[in-house]
């Protein structure tokens, strides 16, 4: 095997695992989207709405909306999008990082918008820190880590030879 052909594999193992951890990611938050859409009272989960303070909703179904598609259906399109790398000129209007692919930025994106979705959880329950909330500031924080390595912005870099 030639040291390119290496690195492909190589390259698209770390690929693969990344794919993966967004999966997780976007399934848990249809699975727990779905959870507070069809139990908006929180009855399902077994927090009631009182347990958060100041929180605007009267209900839990509009956050559940919220998980679904944002933190659920996003980052499986995304897996797509890492996968077929198509091109968009709507999603590059808001590629702060214009050397790479669109969905490499956005997977980065999906990482921020998971860690505020932690804290405003965090301000609501003033104080209350359930361990889902250090394990999903982690998982955030491992999604960054595995996008910013080097394997993966070299395949996700504008114009590279490496496919």
């Amino acid at each position: 095997m030639k040291k390119n052909e290496v690195n492909v594999i190589r390259f698209h193992k770390i690929r693969n695992i990344f794919l993966i951890v967004l999966g997780f990611l976007g399934l848990g938050a249809i699975g727990g989207g779905v959870v507070l859409i069809i139990s908006p009272t929180g009855a399902l989960i077994g927090i009631p709405l009182y347990e958060f303070k100041n929180i605007p909703f009267n209900s839990y179904l509009i956050p559940g909306i919220i998980l679904f598609i944002v933190l659920g259906i996003i980052p499986l399109l995304l897996i797509i999008a890492l996968l077929k790398k198509p091109e968009s000129k709507l999603a590059e209007q808001i590629n702060i990082f214009i050397d790479m692919h669109w969905s490499w930025t956005y997977s980065i994106y999906i990482a921020f918008i998971l860690i505020g979705w932690v804290h405003i959880e965090l301000i609501f329950l003033q104080g209350v820190v359930h361990w889902l909330h250090t394990v999903y500031m982690f998982y955030a924080i491992l999604i960054i880590i595995v996008a910013l390595l080097p394997q993966m912005r070299y395949l996700y870099k504008k114009k590279n030879s490496l496919e």
